[in-house]
């Protein structure tokens, strides 16, 4: 199968109704990002370092790579391919797609949050296919986040898209 040189690019955004401060920290700290997204992580996202989140309800794992953070403002990683947490992290880095979310004040109490996920590879069906996949997936988490931050509800979002495993 042919490859493409077309870049695929997942993008979405989304509205909430909190300070940049707090919307920005959902994503870097663990404690608060696995109220709407994934179940675990080794740590907190800081600049220059990996950490592995985990989505126990599926048994998948992916190591993040921090590459840029500005307070409040942006947060940019390397999002490695994910493994089987039975089996274990292989210790290898392969086809990584970068990860930048920006982060834009409305007036006081609102933030808007976008999402942009690029460098996908394979062929043509399998780049448009991740894209897809992943801007369905970073809308679920930008719903059960605002459902998280404006509310307090945990929605399960991720959890409940593939009630029986993907």
């Amino acid at each position: 199968m042919a490859t493409t040189s077309q870049p695929a690019v997942a993008q979405t955004g989304m509205l909430i109704r909190k300070p940049a401060a707090e919307v920005f920290n959902a994503f870097i700290d663990p404690a608060v990002t696995t109220h709407f997204w994934f179940t675990r992580s080794t740590g907190k996202l800081e600049k220059g370092k990996e950490v592995i989140w985990s989505w126990e309800m599926y048994n998948v794992a992916s190591a993040v790579q921090t590459v840029d953070i500005v307070p409040n403002s942006r947060i940019e990683v390397r999002w490695f391919d994910g493994f089987d947490m039975k089996a274990g992290d292989p210790g290898t880095r392969e086809n990584a797609t970068r990860v930048l979310w920006t982060f834009t004040p409305h007036g006081d109490n609102a933030t808007f949050v976008e999402v942009v996920n690029d460098g996908f590879s394979g062929d043509a069906a399998t780049v448009c296919q991740k894209a897809l996949d992943s801007n369905g997936g970073f809308c679920w988490v930008l719903a059960g986040l605002k459902a998280y931050l404006e509310h307090q509800l945990e929605l399960n979002l991720v959890g409940d898209r593939f009630p029986t495993g993907k």
